[in-house]
């Protein structure tokens, strides 16, 4: 029986690093930057919240402790997809203090027609 290879990434989907302004997310071997200010939905989240993502398709990332959804596509081309409010709020401000009392807070990225 092989062994993979020591030190070689087991999954699709991995956070390298967290700091102040946003964290750095391996997804297929390419890197990527979440600043804060664009995913506001990770400025107040803990650590282990961001640390636990999921890749359910090869175009979809997943955080269930924070119950964002992302498309990978935005990640690549944040300036396709302007923060779009789905709940009619005035600010994304909301999103980043998520209601922790079961209400689901919801937001997407949509591409911008044109």
């Amino acid at each position: 029986m092989k062994s993979q290879q020591s030190g070689a990434s087991i999954s699709a989907v991995e956070v390298l690093n967290i700091s102040r302004r946003g964290f750095w997310l391996l997804v297929h071997e390419r890197e990527y930057f979440l600043a804060f200010d664009q995913f506001p939905w990770f400025r107040q989240a803990k650590g282990s919240e961001i640390l636990n993502v999921q890749l359910p398709q090869p175009h979809h990332l997943y955080w269930p402790d924070l119950d964002v959804d992302l498309e990978l596509e935005s990640l690549e081309a944040p300036e396709k997809y302007p923060l779009i409010d789905t709940h009619g709020l005035a600010t994304a401000s909301f999103f980043a203090t998520k209601n922790r009392r079961g209400s689901k807070a919801s937001a997407a990225y949509a591409p911008r027609s044109g």
